[in-house]
């Protein structure tokens, strides 16, 4: 029986600078991949990227561009056959100002887990 349309998703955060994310294991049609949801506030262009961990050291990024609106948005990474128990993917999300890497400050870090004791 397919599980189509699994999600396991972190807690909804929001960072002062103005930017709201929530990353996702995606799973459905014997596929894994991650999702990231986000809305940037902030007036300025950011970049992220999206990480999806799996098994065996499976590991697949994806960098993606937030443009300088207020609107929602997403990105994911390409869907590849799953290896294992889903419990066993974990996504990251990683939020910085646009520029060089070395100088772009981290401004938020969303992952598709809640932290040991959060409830819904």
């Amino acid at each position: 029986m397919s599980r189509e349309g699994a999600a396991r998703c972190g807690p909804e955060l929001v960072s002062p600078e103005g930017i709201e994310a929530q990353t996702c294991v995606m799973t459905g049609g014997g596929e894994t991949w991650a999702r990231a949801y986000h809305r940037n506030t902030s007036g300025a262009e950011l970049r992220a990227v999206l990480t999806l961990m799996g098994p065996g050291g499976r590991t697949v990024e994806l960098h993606c561009v937030l443009a300088a609106d207020d609107e929602p948005g997403s990105c994911e990474t390409p869907r590849s056959a799953s290896a294992g128990d889903p419990g066993a993917y974990t996504a990251v999300a990683e939020y910085a100002g646009a520029g060089p890497v070395e100088e772009a400050p981290l401004l938020l870090r969303a992952g598709s887990h809640r932290a040991p004791g959060a409830s819904d």
